[in-house]
C-alpha cells in the first residue's frame, strides 16, 4: 500500500454521524486558507459548503477552485461576515486562516456555533485571547487542531523518533532555533484599499492604519497591529517543533533583546533582529532570527540545530542531518518527502509550499481521527496556546527590557504587574476582548 492509499484508507471512515460528508467551511480564503482546505480535501470525504473573507475577489476565487477540487463539484456558499456563515450551525469543521488578529474572535464563535476547528498558528496576538480560546474549545467540548504543522511533518517525525527520543543525542543541553531570511527595506506609499476588500472590517479590532499595499494580502505579517512579527510567524513553528521533539513544557523564564537596527524607515515595524532566551532548567532554548545578511548556515536557514553530548541534529523543513561525535558512528541524512506522484495536483497548485503539503495532509488526519475518537489531537489548542504565548512574551521581554518569570498555573508574570497588564491588547470598537471567564 503506498502512501496516498494509507491516507485515503486512514480517512475512509471520516464521515459525520449521519453517515454524510462532513460538512466544512474556511474563513480567510487567501493563501494558507486554500493551502489548508485543499489538502483537506484531498484526504477525506468532506464537503466544502461555506466560504468566507472580506475580500470578495478571494472568497470568489476560492469558491471557483474548491468546485473544481472537491468530488460533488459543488460551488460552495460565499460570505462576507463569519458571523452569518457560522449563523445557521450547520458546519463540523471550520478552518481558520485569517490575519493572526482576528483568529481569537473567529474561533471562539465556531466552536460555539459546534463546530470543531483548525485554526492557524499564532492562535492569537495575546496572551488572555490564547486563554479565552482554550477556555472556550473545553467548555464547549471541541477538538481544536493548530497549525503547527512540524508535528505531523514525515521526515521530522523520523528525526524525532530516530535521533532525539532514542537516545543518539545523548543529554541535550542546548538547542538553537533560528530564522535568517533577508529582505529589503520597504517602503511603497499609503493608497485607498482597492475596490474588493472591506479595510474595515479586516481591521476589525485591530488599531486603524492607513492602508498600504504591503498589508494585503500577505505582507500583513510585517505589521505588529495584525501579529507578533517573525518571532510568531516562523520562530513558533521551530519553537513548537523543539517542544514536541523533547516533551517539553512551559519554560521557567524567557528573555529577548532585539529591535530595528538595518531596516529603519521602512514601512514595516517589526524586529528585524532579535534573540530570545527560554529557560526550560537543564535545557536551553535560543532564537535568533535576522532579516538581512548572511546565514552562518546555506542548508538551515530556518530550523533547529540540537547540542547533545553524543551529537549533533539540524533539523528543518527540508532536512535534517545528525551528526554523531563517537568514532565509528555514522552520520544520517534525511530529506523531505514531496509525495508529488501520489498527488500530482499540488504540481499546478498556486503558491502551494510542495515540502509543506504532506505535513498538512497529515496534520488534517490526525485532526479527523481526534474528531472521530473525542480525543486531543497531536497540536491540541493547549499546545498552540504554550507556543504562542513563549513568543508573546519573548517580544514583551524585547519590548519591556526584563526576564520574564512565568507562572502556567495563573497565566501571570511573577511578580511583574506592569507586564501583566501587557497581555491583552486594547481591542478597537465595537470588537470586544474575549475573557478566559466568559462564555
Amino acid at each position: 500500500m503506498n502512501r496516498r492509499q494509507f491516507l485515503h484508507a486512514g480517512a475512509a471512515p471520516l464521515m459525520a454521524m449521519n453517515g454524510k460528508p462532513r460538512r466544512v467551511g474556511l474563513i480567510g480564503c487567501g493563501w494558507y486558507g486554500k493551502v489548508d482546505l485543499l489538502r483537506l480535501i484531498q484526504v477525506a470525504p468532506v464537503e466544502v459548503v461555506s466560504l468566507c473573507d472580506v475580500d470578495r475577489r478571494a472568497v470568489e476565487g476560492a469558491a471557483a477552485i474548491v468546485a473544481t477540487r472537491q468530488k460533488s463539484g459543488k460551488t460552495p456558499r460565499v460570505y462576507h461576515d463569519y458571523r452569518e456563515m457560522l449563523r445557521p450551525k450547520d458546519l463540523d469543521i471550520v478552518l481558520i486562516a485569517t490575519p493572526d488578529h482576528w483568529h481569537a474572535l473567529a474561533m471562539i464563535a465556531a466552536v460555539k456555533a459546534g463546530a470543531d476547528v483548525y485554526v492557524q498558528k499564532p492562535i492569537s496576538v495575546d496572551i488572555i485571547e490564547a486563554q479565552a480560546m482554550l477556555a472556550a474549545a473545553r467548555k464547549h467540548g471541541r477538538v481544536v487542531q493548530v497549525g503547527t504543522q512540524r508535528r505531523s511533518t514525515p521526515h521530522l517525525k523520523d528525526a524525532r523518533e530516530q535521533i532525539v527520543q532514542a537516545g543518539k543525542l545523548g543529554k541535550i543541553g542546548l538547542v538553537e532555533i533560528y530564522c535568517y531570511s533577508p529582505r529589503p527595506t520597504q517602503h511603497p506609499p499609503d493608497i485607498p484599499p482597492p475596490p474588493e476588500l472591506d479595510y474595515e472590517f479586516w481591521t476589525g479590532p485591530a488599531p486603524m492604519r492607513p492602508f498600504n499595499p504591503l498589508i494585503h494580502p500577505r505582507g500583513w505579517r510585517a505589521f505588529m497591529e495584525y501579529g507578533n512579527g517573525i518571532m510568531g510567524d516562523m520562530g513558533i513553528h521551530m519553537l513548537d517543533m523543539v517542544r514536541w521533539m523533547m516533551n517539553l513544557g512551559w519554560p521557567k523564564t524567557i528573555s529577548s533583546t532585539g529591535g530595528i537596527l538595518i531596516h529603519k524607515g521602512g514601512k514595516p515595524n517589526i524586529s528585524d533582529t532579535q534573540e530570545a532566551m527560554f529557560d526550560f532548567g537543564d535545557v536551553k532554548l535560543v532564537w535568533q532570527h535576522r532579516l538581512w545578511g548572511q546565514a552562518p548556515d546555506k542548508e538551515y536557514t530556518w530550523g533547529a540545530t540540537f547540542y547533545g553530548e553524543r551529537g549533533t541534529l539540524k533539523a528543518s523543513v527540508m532536512r535534517w542531518d545528525y551528526l554523531p561525535i563517537e568514532n565509528g558512528a555514522q552520520p544520517i541524512h534525511r530529506d523531505v518527502v514531496y509525495e508529488l506522484d501520489q498527488y500530482p495536483e499540488d504540481r499546478a497548485e498556486k503558491d502551494l509550499e510542495l515540502p509543506v503539503a504532506p505535513a498538512v495532509r497529515y496534520h488534517m488526519l490526525d485532526m479527523l481521527h481526534a474528531i472521530d475518537n473525542r480525543t486531543r489531537p497531536i497540536a491540541d489548542i493547549e499546545q498552540g496556546y504554550i507556543s504562542t504565548a513563549c513568543c508573546i512574551l519573548a517580544n514583551l521581554s524585547m519590548k519591556t527590557g526584563r526576564s520574564i518569570e512565568w507562572d502556567a498555573a495563573t497565566g501571570r508574570a511573577v511578580g511583574d504587574e506592569e507586564l501583566n497588564h501587557l497581555l491583552a491588547r486594547r481591542y478597537r470598537a465595537p470588537w470586544k476582548h474575549p475573557q478566559p471567564d466568559s462564555d
